[in-house]
């Protein structure tokens, strides 16, 4: 395995501050987003990675529980901030989490218990990047499909409410907005999926390879990878737009767009 030096992170780190350059000159703030979300990447990686070095030293039970609950937690903080239009209170942080907590987890469990079989079952090096993967992806699902939603709701609520008087049910008016809004958050593991060998090496087995893994075996992980992200992702998408179109409704069946409130 060749390792990198600091010189060579700097020298990656200039063409990003280049991007960044030439973003806001032709579009503005985007550059500072590029900037901003370069700085984050850096910090939160090393920061993982002296956590992971003290959780794999001392892998207990509590400290891996402790770390998927933050991760978690920070994955429903960022499901609320990607929607333009989200519900009030609560429920913008909660459906979410609920969604990725109930999908991610689940799979996680069964991928360590009934598949890869570990000993223990929760060992770090394989439970914490296992669900960090299954997290990120479904967080990107779940954020998409219900910004969707809300807003296809929003924009759609003259003709939602109008079947809602021609007596269609509640799952009925919004029966097409959820569809759209599944097929939204779905679209970006089905392209990964349907283009990985072809068109991209998924980054699992890059970087396998890049360590020196057996290219089959690096391939055999990332097939089941790539299965496990999407029965996540499906599973998360799925829960939330059920949940959100719900709580878009009262218990009468009326269209409750007040439990919206715009997003910055």
């Amino acid at each position: 395995m060749i390792h990198l030096s600091n010189l060579d992170l700097a020298l990656a780190a200039l063409l990003v501050l280049a991007l960044a350059f030439f973003a806001h000159r032709h579009h503005g703030p985007l550059g500072r987003q590029i900037l901003v979300a370069g700085i984050r990447t850096t910090l939160q990686l090393l920061l993982i990675g002296l956590v992971l070095k003290a959780l794999f030293a001392d892998a207990r039970l509590v400290w891996v529980l402790l770390m998927a609950l933050v991760m978690l937690l920070v994955a429903g903080y960022e499901v609320r901030a990607r929607q333009h239009r989200r519900f009030a209170g609560i429920w913008s942080y909660g459906i979410g989490s609920l969604s990725m907590f109930l999908s991610s987890f689940t799979v996680t469990l069964f991928a360590l218990w009934a598949i890869i079989g570990t000993d223990p079952w929760y060992q770090p090096q394989y439970a914490i990047p296992l669900l960090g993967m299954l997290l990120g992806n479904t967080m990107n699902g779940v954020s998409i499909a219900m910004d969707r939603l809300n807003q296809s709701a929003w924009e759609q609520r003259e003709r939602i409410e109008a079947r809602l008087m021609l007596g269609h049910s509640a799952r009925e008016a919004i029966s097409e907005l959820r569809q759209q809004a599944v097929r939204s958050g779905l679209i970006p593991i089905i392209n990964a999926m349907t283009a990985a060998g072809i068109v991209s090496l998924p980054g699992m087995m890059t970087g396998q390879i890049l360590a020196g893994a057996p290219p089959v075996e690096a391939v055999k992980y990332q097939i089941l990878i790539m299965f496990l992200i999407a029965v996540g992702t499906g599973l998360g998408t799925l829960g939330a737009v059920s949940i959100s179109c719900r709580r878009l409704f009262d218990e009468r069946q009326r269209l409750r767009l007040d439990r919206l409130t715009e997003g910055r």
